[in-house]
């Protein structure tokens, strides 16, 4: 009896290259993609990095709505209205000395 030479199993080993090749590259994709983990940490970040801006800025607007209440016809802030006509138009009082 004479043993036929066997050919080597090209299959399996293609399979399984291609089998792990796939799972690379979605695991690549789902820590480094544009949707994956770091992308999401960086987003993540930006929003928090926003939302303190965003808090910075509303309470800057409460401020100049305060600011603007006090100086408007329906309510009239007399020091306000002193402190902003010494500061904007450089004006002092009668009985004040003013030192440079």
């Amino acid at each position: 009896m004479s043993q036929t030479p066997r050919r080597p199993a090209v299959g399996p080993a293609l399979y399984f290259t291609l089998a792990l090749s796939l799972g690379a590259y979605f695991t690549f994709a789902a820590v480094q993609g544009d949707y994956g983990l770091f992308r999401r940490v960086q987003l993540d970040a930006q929003a928090e990095a926003l939302d303190a801006e965003l808090a910075t800025l509303t309470e800057e607007v409460a401020w100049m709505q305060n600011r603007t209440r006090r100086l408007s016809d329906a309510y009239l802030d007399l020091d306000l209205l002193d402190e902003r006509a010494r500061k904007v138009l450089g004006l002092v009082r009668g009985d004040e000395i003013v030192i440079r």
